[in-house]
């Protein structure tokens, strides 16, 4: 199998999406003396362009490990082991140091020097490149039935990926449950009359007046 040669892998190593853009793109802007405020209905189309460029340049990067897989394959006859051998490969561009079980910093979220284990595709960039893929999939004609990204096998891989590195890192990748506010009960508990009604003075002696 060979190496895609342009993969550029993200600096960030905590990323929730994969860099495998092959292009670098100069954009020159001009310089204005006042700068509009982005409104919110363009700072949503500007977040939708970021996320259909990835998912364009993840998919044309799939399509060209297709093309550069010996022996070469289409898209047709893609599966989901194909699927886990591309993630697989993509390990070698991760930036997620994963300790090993002898390692002393197994399970420490922060270890306090380098050690030699190996780096990898941390799992929320995994997951989310799959999900980009997935969607390029369908949108590209495939039928979702018959779409390899959603593989069991690719989400049983993506969950052991998940756990493991949960494990090794030290760290959980569990949602946060939202703490619920305390229900105020609509019907209160029914006291006993003598105990709302203030006390009833005792009777005056006769005579006093």
């Amino acid at each position: 199998m060979d190496s895609l040669q342009e993969f550029n892998p993200s600096n960030a190593s905590n990323s929730s999406s994969v860099n495998i853009n092959t292009t670098t793109t100069t954009t020159t802007t001009s310089s204005s003396n006042t700068v509009p405020a982005a409104s919110p209905s363009s700072a949503t189309s500007s977040t939708l362009s970021r996320y259909e460029n990835q998912k364009r340049r993840d998919w044309n990067t799939f399509g060209q490990y297709l093309r550069n897989h010996r022996p070469p394959l289409s898209l047709a006859r893609c599966s989901g082991a194909h699927v886990l051998e591309f993630l697989r490969y993509l390990d070698q561009f991760g930036k997620t140091k994963v300790h090993t079980q002898l390692c002393p910093f197994f399970g420490h979220p922060n270890p306090p020097a380098p050690c030699p284990c190996p780096l990898r595709q941390a799992w929320g960039s995994l997951d989310a490149l799959i999900g980009r893929l997935r969607a390029a999939f369908e949108e590209h004609g495939g039928k979702p039935e018959a779409n390899p990204f959603g593989a069991r096998a690719v989400r049983l891989y993506l969950r052991e990926v998940r756990d493991s590195q949960a494990k090794a890192r030290g760290i959980s990748y569990e949602k946060k449950k939202r703490k619920r506010p305390p229900q105020s009960s609509s019907t209160t508990s029914a006291l006993p009359v003598q105990a709302i009604l203030p006390p009833t003075p005792p009777p005056a002696p006769p005579g006093a007046n």
